[in-house]
């Protein structure tokens, strides 16, 4: 890990050029290696950083393109223009993630790497300028999945481990998750069924009997809610056909049951995508200024570096 670790700098140092006022963008720095494959995030740097940090992950339904050519998670272009920018302007430094994806890897890979990524991200605090105990995660879709996940998981450090990343805990301290699937077996019956099987590589309960079962119900996010829970936002749009909106009363429910602060936007109309429009765009009633709420959400329960 030594060896990736000095890689990433030498990748950091190559960091994307900008202009006067423009935040600076650090590609394809390695926060992990698999199977001797790199594991890769851009950091998304601000002009004046708040000392907070946060972790992104595009929605891709579990699935990345493969081949030399393919498009990065990390670089999928309307997402990360979408979200990322917001973010960065107000003081937040981002770290965009690749993550093993289907038709490759299932499920609990991704799980995996976006715990490896928070590791690393509080690992390297120092490096990037953030405080490790004001971390937050934002995702969409099936990242909203995985950053929902994660952030309930709240994996310990594994101690004594050979790896001082692998020493730190997994955890976030709140999240923001659009149109995030939260309850997996409860989107068998929808559209992303085909792209949700492929990736968890198992048939739908109740094939294979109780052990499948569990499986299921594992990598669902309600299933981890509990008191000590970060607190979340959900965005979602309640015409969402891929994933219904449904799946954020699910969470939004179970949080409050945990009595974990939760705020559940419904954006009237809103279909699934990173600006919930339709295409082409139709009518629909006044949308609350969701990415402003997003953004004070964070900095609400992130609190400022050193508070």
């Amino acid at each position: 890990m030594a060896k990736a670790l000095l890689i990433a700098a030498l990748v950091t140092s190559l960091a994307a050029p900008a202009g006067a006022g423009e935040p600076v963008v650090e590609k394809n720095v390695v926060y992990g290696m698999y199977s001797g494959l790199a594991l890769l995030m851009d950091v998304h740097r601000p002009e004046k950083p708040n000392g907070r940090g946060i972790v992104f992950v595009a929605g891709s339904a579990w699935h990345a393109p493969v081949g030399y050519d393919a498009v990065a998670l990390k670089d999928v272009r309307a997402q990360v223009s979408a979200w990322v920018p917001p973010f960065v302007r107000a003081g937040y430094t981002v770290f965009a993630i690749n993550h093993r994806a289907a038709p490759r890897f299932h499920y609990p890979a991704a799980v995996e790497d976006v715990q490896r990524a928070v590791r690393f991200v509080r690992h390297e605090a120092r490096r990037f300028g953030i405080d490790p105990l004001h971390l937050g995660g934002l995702g969409g879709s099936s990242g909203g999945h995985l950053v929902g996940l994660v952030a309930m998981l709240a994996a310990s450090g594994i101690a004594g481990d050979a790896d001082p990343v692998n020493r730190e805990p997994a955890t976030l301290q709140c999240a923001v998750l659009r149109a995030a699937p939260t309850d997996l077996k409860r989107m068998l019956s929808g559209d992303a069924a085909p792209e949700l099987v492929s990736w968890m590589e198992l048939p739908p309960p109740p094939s294979l009997g109780a052990e499948n079962d569990r499986t299921w119900v594992a990598a669902s996010t309600v299933t981890h809610v509990s008191s000590a829970s970060p607190p979340v936002m959900l965005v979602h749009g309640d015409a969402d056909k891929t994933v219904p909106i449904d799946q954020a009363v699910a969470l939004e429910s179970a949080l409050r049951a945990a009595k974990v602060p939760v705020k559940l936007l419904r954006l009237p109309g809103g279909v699934h995508g990173p600006t919930f429009e339709d295409k082409p765009a139709r009518p629909h009633p006044p949308w609350p200024d969701y990415m402003g709420e997003a953004i004070r959400w964070m900095d609400q329960h992130l609190g400022r570096s050193g508070s």
